[in-house]
């Protein structure tokens, strides 16, 4: 699942917690936390396509990492 980069859009954002979901061009989701955001701004509107990397994450599952908005 790692490899190349990829796009998907946000489906989900929670502002309080930084956890959010992204739907990939190949329809998994894939959750990310706010500091994967790769601008620094810690927040992202639900609906903003993104470029993305997948990386394991912290608990063993796969997570968005490197979010660019596009």
């Amino acid at each position: 699942m790692a490899g190349a980069p990829r796009l998907g859009t946000v489906t989900d954002f929670d502002e309080a917690r930084g956890l959010g979901t992204i739907s990939a061009s190949g329809g998994e989701l894939l959750p990310f936390h706010c500091t994967q955001i790769a601008d620094g701004t810690m927040t992202i509107p639900v609906g903003q396509a993104v470029q993305f990397e997948v990386k394991p994450g912290l608990l063993g599952h796969w997570e968005a990492a490197g979010l660019l908005p596009r």
